[in-house]
């Protein structure tokens, strides 16, 4: 006859060994563990992250250089850039909502004084039309401009179903902030960052409510402690049906 558990006596009670709640265990806790220090690592790096946005916003204003060197350092730097806007290739950016409203982020091109360099600035939300093909009018400053912001990393993990296929009529509404396709589609030399302008700035901004970039650390660490305490409350539901008093099968 196959044994399915042992027991082990200590102290009075008996602890029978359940192989089959053992191989469960095995499996449960080690993947409870490492469910609960994901969420705890993403924790952590929102607070990293959120620990250099603050810092950014008390810092003094960077210049932008014409070689921007390892580009994940400039994530959250406070920037100051001066120029023309270009709205020429001016886009904007679909599916962005504001107070429950749907609209669009404007992103427009700034040639940099002195330079032959253009840098994206986000100018801010705007509301879009009755319908979602009416795309909003949008009034930009003609003279020379002061942009302060935050410069901001667009992802290049980006998942859409829209074509690149080269059209010679210039798309103004993009679904996503695809920077390399942004610099391919355009006949000027454009950095690639993009300037959230400050909500203090006047320089053609328009609703500026920026979302923190560490948003719900709170909620991770949640999920983590959550995580942890599946693993724990396994470990003590096999312990508990597994034990018991020695006294009961004593006849």
């Amino acid at each position: 006859m196959r044994m399915t558990q042992m027991q082990f006596r200590f102290a009075g009670y008996i602890f029978n060994l359940s192989w089959l709640g053992l191989l469960v265990l095995i499996i449960c806790v080690p993947l409870f563990v490492k469910l609960g220090l994901w969420q705890y690592n993403k924790a952590e790096l929102k607070k990293e992250i959120q620990t250099k946005y603050d810092a950014s916003l008390d810092s003094e204003a960077l210049n932008l250089p014409g070689e921007l060197g390892y580009l994940d350092a400039w994530q959250y730097k406070k920037i100051k850039v001066k120029g023309n806007y270009d709205t020429r290739y001016q886009i904007l950016l679909d599916n962005q909502v504001e107070d429950s409203l749907a609209g669009f982020h404007v992103l427009t091109p700034l040639k940099l004084e002195g330079r032959n360099d253009y840098v994206l600035i986000n100018r801010g939300w705007v509301a879009g039309g009755a319908a979602h093909s009416d795309v909003p009018k949008i009034s930009t400053p003609s003279g020379p401009v002061e942009v302060v912001g935050l410069a901001w990393i667009p992802s290049k993990k980006i998942f859409t179903l829209e074509s690149h296929v080269e059209n010679k009529v210039w798309n103004d509404v993009w679904q996503h902030m695809d920077m390399k396709h942004y610099q391919k589609s355009v006949p000027i030399h454009v950095l690639p960052i993009v300037v959230k302008l400050d909500a203090k700035s006047n320089a053609g901004g328009f609703v500026r409510n920026w979302q923190l970039p560490a948003s719900r650390i709170a909620t991770n660490m949640g999920y983590a402690y959550q995580w942890f305490g599946f693993a724990i409350a396994s470990i003590l539901i096999f312990l508990y049906t597994g034990i018991r008093k020695a006294s009961n099968d004593i006849k």
